[in-house]
């Protein structure tokens, strides 16, 4: 997947179509996690509790000789991925893995410029157990020194869907090289005594070159404006970029939940909430928003309900209006991007979409 969206054409008033599939932030992101289990299975559809043991250690609980076999493990995993070599990655899958494994080929190929030549520093790594006989529905790990308010500084939470029986590293690495900061983090499973390439994921630890950091001040800085809706879209952004991996929950992260949650516009779509927007004569239904990087710069794009976008010059005119008629209920947004893209969906999923510069929306 490209790191950033590009637009396909530059015309004088509108920067024009471009094909962007993916309507989240395009970052370098794949999960493919045990058993051939789908991308992006949302956590917070997974259903219920169990009885089954589930323990996690830290570091600073695990043996040295454990310890240091994962992180040698995980330096050793991350020297093939900066090669390129998805061969040997493959032959030290778990089964299920190797049997699906096109797409973290497709992220090795996709991340292989970033990591040749870059340092990699190996986080402490934590051990995650499952106890019984047959797959946890949802395995909840508490990881570390909780306190009297939940999470400390050195605490973790995972929670990770249909996880089987087993034994279970999650190895983070900080990637620094050429083309900026990312994590990566594989989840490995001990198979005998050899630890087995389970889960992969690459991740920008930035968005058009700015930190979770940078993200959260300016947040706090459009909160002190009382622009809650640029808030909260910046607290989106960091809160994206404050973990490694959408399954983990840090100190950090429950915090920025908090703030962003203070944040939260109720006339902006969220939560599978739509909000409707006039333009003209004509009604819009408006699915999503949220934080765009376009290259070096900050975009934010709304999505909407279209029944036909196949007349791209009726639906251009169409996306246009959306445009107009967003940055004039919210004129905040002015302050925020130097963009906008409206995207209009069919329900099968089919869009087309238009970026126009903030300075030219009249």
């Amino acid at each position: 997947m490209p790191a950033e969206a590009f637009p396909l054409a530059v015309a004088p008033v509108i920067r024009s179509e471009f094909a962007l599939r993916n309507r989240r932030r395009i970052r370098q992101w794949l999960w493919l996690l045990l058993l051939g289990a789908s991308l992006g299975t949302s956590l917070g559809a997974l259903l219920g509790t169990t009885s089954q043991a589930q323990t996690c250690q830290t570091a600073a609980d695990m043996d040295a000789s454990g310890r240091t076999a994962l992180e040698t493990t995980a330096k050793r995993y991350f020297e093939m991925s900066a090669r390129g070599d998805a061969a040997a990655l493959r032959q030290n899958s778990i089964a299920s893995v190797a049997s699906s494994f096109a797409g973290i080929e497709a992220a090795v190929k996709e991340n292989q410029f970033a990591f040749t030549g870059a340092k990699a520093t190996v986080r402490p790594p934590f051990l995650l157990s499952v106890e019984g006989s047959e797959p946890l529905a949802r395995a909840e790990f508490l990881c570390g020194v909780f306190g009297k308010s939940g999470q400390t500084k050195d605490s973790a939470e995972f929670v990770l869907p249909n996880l089987p029986p087993g034994k279970y590293g999650l190895t983070i690495l900080d990637v620094n090289g050429p083309q900026g900061a990312k994590t990566l983090t594989f989840v490995l499973q001990l198979t005998g005594t050899d630890w087995k390439l389970a889960g992969f994921n690459a991740k920008s630890s930035q968005v058009a070159g700015h930190d979770a950091t940078w993200f959260v001040q300016h947040a706090r800085d459009f909160k002190a404006k009382a622009q809650n809706r640029n808030a909260w879209l910046y607290y989106r952004e960091a809160m994206a970029l404050s973990a490694p991996v959408d399954f983990m929950q840090t100190l950090a992260t429950d915090q920025l939940y908090d703030e962003f949650q203070a944040a939260q516009p109720s006339d902006m779509p969220a939560d599978g909430h739509a909000v409707d927007i006039s333009a003209g004569s004509k009604v819009y239904h408006l699915t999503e928003i949220f934080l765009l990087a376009t290259g070096d710069e900050l975009d934010v794009e709304v999505n909407y309900q279209a029944t036909d976008v196949s007349d791209t010059a009726r639906t251009f005119k169409e996306n246009v209006a959306v445009i107009k008629a967003l940055v004039a209920k919210y004129p905040e947004l002015r302050d925020a991007f130097a963009g906008v893209v409206a995207r209009a969906v069919e329900p099968s999923g089919r869009d087309y979409g238009t970026l126009v510069a903030m300075k030219d929306v009249k």
